[in-house]
């Protein structure tokens, strides 16, 4: 019999973009459907569990280390809870704010589970929720280190967005050369801007990946997170339940793993300009104060 082959995903976008909601309502699908999985929360902040564990925040790697003074005292109940359908959540939390550098917490978090046995045989998937679109440090480890063989970047139609979901197409460019981290795809979160869906797309294709699902906006994942709870598991037969179990079916099928092909600044540009979300840049205004 063939040993079950452990997936590892990194998933990466903008601040803001609702990552950690996609993130949880997504894993929350595949545990549905039977699937043994670990998350493991790459962000200060602390919140890419609380949904999973009805929580407002979990102890963090970061958190018991200080209060221990060493890593070499930690065990891992310390540090992992069990939430929703047995997923396994580890926060890695970072530096008192001002102090260090948080991409550290991310080393020493997944140096910790590795040594302490974490990744179990049983599990299918380890699921990095990783911060906003940094991809350089301690934040990048998922990917440099060869942790994460597949990467989604969650992106909108919002420009800031799009230019995000580029620079961490460079960054998995940059890893792939010595490693086997892919981009597996874009997932679209929806901000009901103009063209969405086909600029996203668009974007997709330039990439060299897919767009694998587009997730509309809908007010039932504010009320779920406001029970702190994934949509899943709030409303499971509502409609953006089933947007979420269609993306972690698509999730579990892909099989599409690339080396993407970044857009030079101008290319993307050029894309926002075409489908009319980005007017064409005119020099004569440039630096050019309003009349009074």
């Amino acid at each position: 019999m063939a040993e079950k082959k452990l997936r590892q995903i990194a998933i990466y976008g903008k601040g803001g973009i609702g990552k950690s909601t996609t993130t949880q309502n997504t894993v929350a699908g595949l545990a549905s459907i039977g699937k043994k999985i670990l998350i493991i929360g790459c962000d200060p902040k602390a919140d890419s569990t609380r949904l999973i564990l009805h929580a407002k925040a979990q102890d963090t790697v970061m958190d018991k280390v200080r209060e221990l003074g060493t890593v070499e005292d930690l065990e891992l109940e310390d540090v992992m809870r069990t939430g929703y359908r047995e997923i396994k959540c580890v926060e890695s939390g970072g530096p008192e704010p001002g102090v260090g550098c948080a991409g550290r917490g991310v080393i020493t978090a997944i140096n910790f589970l590795e040594e302490e046995g974490a990744y179990t045989p049983d599990l299918d998937f380890v699921f990095y929720d990783v911060l906003g679109d940094v991809v350089c440090g301690g934040f990048a480890m998922p990917i440099r280190e060869n942790k994460a063989q597949e990467i989604y970047i969650v992106v909108s139609g919002e420009m800031m967005a799009m230019y995000a979901a580029n620079n961490i197409a460079k960054g998995i460019l940059k890893y792939a050369a010595t490693g086997s981290v892919r981009l597996a795809g874009l997932i679209c979160n929806s901000r009901n801007t103009d063209c969405e869906a086909e600029l996203i797309e668009a974007l997709a294709k330039r990439l060299g990946t897919q767009m694998i699902h587009f997730v509309p906006r809908d007010n039932q994942v504010q009320r779920a997170e406001l029970r702190r709870m994934t949509v899943i598991e709030y409303s499971p037969e509502h409609k953006q339940a089933e947007e979420y179990r269609q993306l972690a079916k698509k999730i579990f099928e892909n099989k599409k793993f690339v080396i993407p092909t970044p857009l030079e600044m101008e290319d993307l540009e050029d894309l926002l300009m075409e489908f009319g979300i980005m007017e064409a840049e005119d020099e004569s205004i440039v630096g050019v104060a309003e009349s009074a």
